[in-house]
């Protein structure tokens, strides 16, 4: 099991809470710029939760691409689903992250959900061919 670069995992414990969550990322860099965040809370049935939270631009796709691959390849479920509703800002490059998020998922050979998908990602997505995939998910 993979994790994410040191200083960017922490663990939250809570004694009546089936399972302990797992933060990749967050916060902002030394410019200001929001970084992309996903929590883990698998229900311990084979499902794993993810949730997107930040900015998903060109700004902090690559930070985000290897924040998403590092909490795909680090979980422990074997079907995941992120939902997206809080993610502040999203582009092209955003997007392009979420597609390496699939092939991530399915070179882990992982099952990866999008829930919530961004307005401006479906827009891109859209006119790029691929909006049936983000929905379809892997």
């Amino acid at each position: 099991m993979n994790s994410p670069p040191a200083g960017t995992r922490t663990r939250e414990s809570g004694a009546q809470k089936p399972t302990v969550p797992v933060r990749y990322g967050g916060g902002a860099d030394q410019a200001g710029h929001a970084h992309l965040e996903l929590m883990e809370a698998g229900d311990g049935a084979g499902q794993g939760e993810l949730a997107a939270r930040g900015a998903l631009t060109f700004i902090t796709a690559r930070a985000a691409r290897e924040l998403g691959l590092a909490a795909i390849r680090g979980a422990t479920a074997s079907a995941l689903h992120i939902d997206c509703s809080a993610i502040s800002a999203s582009d092209s490059a955003g997007m392009s992250v979420l597609l390496d998020w699939l092939a991530g998922a399915v070179h882990a050979q992982r099952s990866l959900h999008f829930r919530n998908l961004p307005a401006q990602v479906q827009a891109i997505a859209k006119i790029s061919d691929v909006l049936e995939l983000l929905e379809r998910g892997v």
